[in-house]
């Protein structure tokens, strides 16, 4: 997170996951629809019965988060305690291993196959009696890969509970298979706004979980959200009604980005890459040269960033977003391309 805080940013930036921000002028928001304050304890209920219907489950199986990442934070904290051991896949989100590092969990990592796949013999080869968590991404971060429902429900039989990030699964659109929330109690599941819609100012993330389970992890978040900002709630309330149509839009984005960024990947010799049909990052393996060094050139002579595989425990990749603008983005991989001619 220092990195992407404090290094990513760059006039072409090519290292955001999520798309381009959604606009406040663009939601239907009047000054009087919004508060300072308002009733909002254990959820603020016009949010939990959006959330709810959003998700499709009974509005008590939510949680509200702080993003993404609290919501990450608040599902391993309210299963595991320290010393427990947790399987995550490998490559991952950087935040979701230090969370677990942070709870005092044992971590052990699995390998998804070489097209980021994930592969039921892999995470069965790596359980053991001890194991109490298993972490998924779906999309799969930072590749973009799906994981169907059938592969998705082998895990969950494995034995322990699964806990799926499905931040970019709507970026998936009509392939997109059902949540893991409708597959049994064993899955804990957990998304925002942010990524696929871009509406990551409003914070609104949340937790899908069996009810005792989201009744614990509420109680575990006085600790560190107690009362949430209520505007961001009642925005929040406002932006899920608008939901298809902010998608739609989106997804024109990401149809015509996608087309620009093949027309690159195919013309790259040096690179070894999965296409996913969606999503809105790829993650491309550099065949020969230092991907550290291919940052660093990019960034200080051609003013583009990318993210470096390191971040995701594979130093010879690099992730590269495509949810902002196209023309943007156009000239982003062109100076990427230049860079890797350079380097």
């Amino acid at each position: 997170m220092p990195w992407a805080k404090l290094r990513s940013h760059a006039k072409y930036n090519l290292a955001t996951s999520g798309v381009a921000h959604w606009k406040l002028r663009d939601l239907p928001v009047r000054i009087e629809d919004l508060e300072i304050s308002g009733s909002s304890y254990y959820g603020f209920e016009p949010l939990q019965n959006a959330l709810a219907k959003h998700c499709g489950v009974a509005a008590n199986r939510i949680v509200a988060a702080t993003g993404t990442s609290m919501a990450n934070y608040l599902a391993m904290a309210s299963v595991l305690n320290p010393g427990d051991e947790v399987l995550i896949e490998l490559p991952t989100y950087e935040l979701i291993v230090d969370a677990a590092l942070q709870l005092g969990a044992k971590i052990k990592r699995f390998h998804r196959a070489k097209d980021f796949a994930l592969d039921v013999n892999a995470v069965k080869a790596a359980l053991t009696p001890e194991t109490k968590l298993i972490v998924l991404s779906n999309l799969h971060n930072p590749s973009s890969a799906l994981t169907d429902e059938t592969t998705t429900l082998e895990v969950g039989n494995l034995g322990p509970r699964v806990m799926v990030d499905e931040v970019y699964l709507d970026a998936a659109f009509e392939q997109a298979p059902p949540s893991a929330a409708h597959l049994g109690e064993q899955f804990i599941v957990t998304s925002s706004l942010t990524k696929v819609y871009g509406l990551s100012g409003l914070r609104c993330g949340w937790i899908v979980a069996e009810q005792a389970l989201a009744e614990k992890m509420w109680r575990l978040n006085d600790v560190f959200g107690n009362i949430p900002a209520h505007m961001a709630e009642l925005a929040s309330v406002i932006a899920l009604g608008e939901l298809p149509r902010i998608l739609k839009h989106q997804r024109a984005r990401l149809d015509a980005n996608r087309v620009a960024l093949w027309k690159f990947l195919e013309s790259r010799e040096d690179l070894e890459v999965y296409k996913p049909p969606f999503g809105t990052v790829v993650f491309p393996r550099l065949k020969k040269g230092s991907v550290d060094a291919l940052c660093d050139l990019l960034r200080a002579k051609y003013e583009t960033t990318v993210v470096p595989g390191k971040y995701f425990a594979m130093p010879d990749h690099f992730r590269i977003g495509i949810g902002g603008e196209l023309e943007p983005l156009e000239e982003g991989l062109r100076r990427l391309g230049l860079a890797l001619d350079e380097l």
